[in-house]
């Protein structure tokens, strides 16, 4: 019996329908892999199955007693705390009571009555087994409980959060791309863990490697449509290109039967000798279906504008350190970077690796050691937070500022597009950036950066969120 149905259900946005009839099951055991282009409605899905938005049609069933839980695209505002008290707000109320209690038996002073207050909730509420299984899922995920939350990498925040989902022990889990930000190491081990966990699971990804492993049915969203694949990848990359080569067959016969319905419709009473009434409905109805035909998406067309060549040494590095108080990150750390030079920075989750971007563009200063720019330095920096977008601006005023046009490699084009090129529509393009997916924010940072002229492009985990037709073109880039 399946834990969760969706029947007949229907979602927009504002324009047109963002999920169209959608139907869907998820059963005891699954992995499923969600796909489709950016802005598709992936986590609209995620979040009309967690009953967090509330279908405009059709309806969403809960098998009685099923819990489920969702690790968000990004790590919500104002969270804060220890580890300990983040992870237990996954249980609630009680899981504040058993936060309280936390703080005030590892206080300096300690205060009897308060204690007494939690302890009596807490037992009346018989939570001491889920204060047992915080402690077990903090070592499950290899987290320390008192570390704060706001001072982690974006890594052990992804994971903190991760502990947060599983400590309800749901029977559904739901993940919006659980891999941001996360290291190698990090990855493996998360794809270990959901391979030996026994609920069912949806999520996210575009990392193809991770999908690859998990995935035991891909669930793709395609201009509304719900498709469902069992199987894995490779199975559903063979079947989808059949069944598009199949639809565009499909619609190539009904445009040219079309076209050759127009021109009878058009030579007028004497050539067609009767009037035929019910071909001139057909005729309607076909203009009808043809006009409500969703075409997919073109592809992400990418150019950066170049601008001048810098000096053949764009970096020099000296003996660098740098230390966040006794922690050090960066220790007696030399390099010369040259013009052309494409570097990988790896390590673990806060081991230092934005730290020593943001050293070697200047934005933190070594504590020992020099940094040197060369000459005609033009940078690019795609941050991992996507700080340098304006939430209070639309696409196109992030992207021009104002300005109709902007200048790519010596040509004047039009801002709109320019953004169509990265697949923004006019209502998109002009809509506040707060509506916008994480894929699409990060489509729109891209289209940012490539608008000004750069001869240095840093990028800090640039393939969050992006769908995994964008991931390949800028690998070619």
């Amino acid at each position: 019996m399946p834990l969760i149905t969706l029947q007949n259900v229907d979602y927009s946005v504002g324009g047109p329908l963002l999920l169209e009839k959608t139907e869907l099951t998820i059963e005891p055991g699954e992995r499923i892999a969600l796909i489709g282009r950016n802005g598709a409605g992936k986590s609209t899905l995620m979040k009309l199955i967690a009953g967090e938005l509330k279908p405009d049609d059709g309806e969403v069933r809960v098998q009685q007693g099923v819990r489920i839980a969702r690790l968000e695209q990004e790590v919500p505002q104002g969270t804060g705390g220890s580890v300990f008290d983040v992870v237990a707000d996954g249980l609630g109320e009680l899981g504040q009571w058993l936060a309280e209690f936390h703080h005030l038996s590892h206080a300096a002073e300690f205060d009897g009555d308060a204690m007494g207050r939690v302890q009596a909730k807490i037992d009346a509420a018989d939570g001491w087994a889920l204060d047992q299984r915080v402690g077990e899922t903090l070592t499950k995920l290899e987290l320390d409980g008192e570390a704060e939350f706001a001072r982690l990498s974006g890594g052990m925040k992804r994971r903190v959060l991760l502990a947060r989902a599983l400590v309800s022990a749901p029977d559904v889990l739901l993940l919006d791309e659980p891999t941001n930000h996360l290291d190698i190491e990090a990855i493996d081990w998360l794809e270990g863990f959901l391979k030996g966990w026994g609920g069912s699971v949806v999520f996210v990804t575009h990392d193809r490697r991770f999908l690859r492993a998990l995935a035991t049915r891909i669930v793709e969203i395609d201009r509304g449509q719900v498709s469902s694949w069992p199987g894995d990848w490779a199975n559903y990359e063979r079947r989808r290109e059949e069944r598009l080569n199949a639809q565009a067959q499909e619609n190539a016969r009904f445009d040219k039967l079309l076209a050759q319905e127009e021109v009878w419709i058009r030579q007028g009473i004497k050539a067609r000798r009767t009037r035929d009434e019910g071909r001139v409905r057909r005729l309607k109805a076909m203009r009808n279906e043809r006009g409500q035909r969703r075409e997919l998406g073109g592809n992400v067309r990418m150019e950066a504008s170049q601008g001048e060549n810098s000096g053949k040494k764009v970096i020099d590095v000296k003996d660098v350190s740098f230390a966040f108080g006794e922690r050090t990150m960066v220790r007696d750390f030399s390099t010369v970077i040259l013009r052309g030079d494409r570097i990988g920075l790896i390590g673990p989750n806060g081991s230092g690796k934005t730290t020593l971007l943001k050293l070697l563009l200047g934005e933190l200063q070594p504590q020992s050691g020099e940094v040197r720019l060369g000459t005609n330095l033009q940078v690019a920096y795609f941050d991992q937070y996507r700080a340098t977008l304006r939430e209070d601006w639309s696409a196109i005023e992030n992207v021009a500022e104002g300005a109709d046009f902007i200048e790519l490699n010596g040509k004047r084009k039009h801002v709109h597009a320019y953004l169509q090129d990265f697949l923004f529509t006019p209502e998109r393009a002009r809509a506040p950036i707060t509506r916008l997916s994480g894929g699409e924010r990060n489509r729109l940072l891209l289209a940012r950066l490539f608008a000004q002229p750069s001869n240095l492009l840093v990028m800090d985990e640039p393939t969050n969120d992006l769908d995994v037709e964008t991931l390949e073109l800028l690998e070619e880039l």
